[in-house]
Parts: structure tokens; C-alpha cells; sequence
């Protein structure tokens, strides 16, 4: 099956599926287990929208353990750059309808929690089809090593995503039956 289609299945899907998953307060302790990363390391999110898994209640739960934590700032040619972001700081509405941080200071996350419309068990994923995060992935790999975990419900999972060349690959996957 095509992108687009799985795209749109997966979207309708998500819309009569979506319900809202209450995260552990353990939750930063059994990632850090699982991947082995220090208190020092900036935790990259992202605003849910349009019924994803809900991000900020694992941002919040790493910056209540004084963890940085940072969203992106979409920009110009599908790029985007990730800014320190505190769950008591305004955020602004860009041009896509998505709440984004106001620029104050750019960082590079150590660890990025990824949307995405589905996945594969191969960890491939389909996002919109802007190629904001590939290109972001791609670009921070060129600066430092970045753990990549990618945030869904289980029934967002199909058989097999086509890849193509700029696609990346995550990390890790997590889903409700994961928490």
C-alpha cells in the first residue's frame, strides 16, 4: 500500500481510536533503564495534534526530574529546529496551527520522542509526508548522536512501510501497551 493511503487509513483510524493514555510516574525511570541516558541530556518532544499520542505528559514527568526539555520551531524548506521549552512557558501558533515555543535558546536534543501516522515492527514510520523529522534527523546526526523513539497508539502498526532513501528509521517505538 502506497503512503498516502496508509496515511489516510491510519489518520481515520486514529480519530475514532484515540483515547487518552495516563503516563506512569514511572515512565522516565523505565526509559532511562531501557536506554541508558543521564540526567544532563535534553528531551526533545513535540504538540500533538490532530489525535496523536499525547507528548507533553512525558515532557512534563522528565521536567518535573529537572530534565531540559525542548519542542520544535517549524521554518522555512521544511526545516525545523528544536528550542528550550518549560511547561509554564507561552507558546505561539505557526502557520501549520501548532503550538511552538517563542525563540529563545536553540538546543539539540539527545533524545527525540516522534510523531508519526504509523509504523512498521521494522521501526520505519510515516509521518505527514513533509519530511520535517527526516530532515531534522538527519540534520542532528551530523552533530551528535541522538536516541529516537517514536510515540504511537498499537493500532497505528501496519504489515510493511515502503521506504525510500530519506526515510530514518527510529530507535524505539512505544505504545500504550508499552507504558
Amino acid at each position: 500500500m502506497s503512503k498516502f493511503k496508509i496515511r489516510k487509513k491510519i489518520i481515520y483510524i486514529r480519530k475514532k481510536k484515540y483515547f487518552e493514555i495516563k503516563i506512569s510516574n514511572n515512565i522516565v525511570d523505565n526509559l532511562r533503564a531501557k536506554i541508558n541516558f543521564s540526567k544532563n541530556k535534553i528531551i526533545g518532544g513535540y504538540f500533538p495534534i490532530n489525535f496523536e499520542f499525547d507528548c507533553l505528559q512525558i515532557l512534563k514527568k522528565f521536567y518535573s526530574k529537572s530534565y531540559v526539555i525542548s519542542l520544535p520551531i517549524i521554518k522555512k524548506n521544511y526545516q525545523m529546529d528544536f528550542y528550550k521549552w518549560s511547561p509554564d512557558d507561552p507558546l505561539t501558533i505557526n502557520s501549520f496551527g501548532i503550538p511552538q515555543p517563542l525563540k529563545l535558546k536553540k538546543v539539540y536534543p539527545d533524545i527525540i520522542f516522534v510523531p508519526m501516522v504509523a509504523f512498521d515492527r521494522d521501526r520505519n514510520r510515516i509521518g505527514y509526508g513533509g519530511g520535517f523529522y527526516d530532515r531534522y534527523l538527519e540534520k542532528i546526526s551530523q552533530i551528535k548522536k541522538c536516541v529516537t523513539i517514536g510515540l504511537a497508539f498499537s493500532h497505528q502498526k501496519v504489515n510493511k512501510i515502503n521506504v525510500e532513501n530519506f526515510d530514518r528509521k527510529l530507535d524505539l517505538i512505544l505504545t500504550e501497551k508499552l507504558m
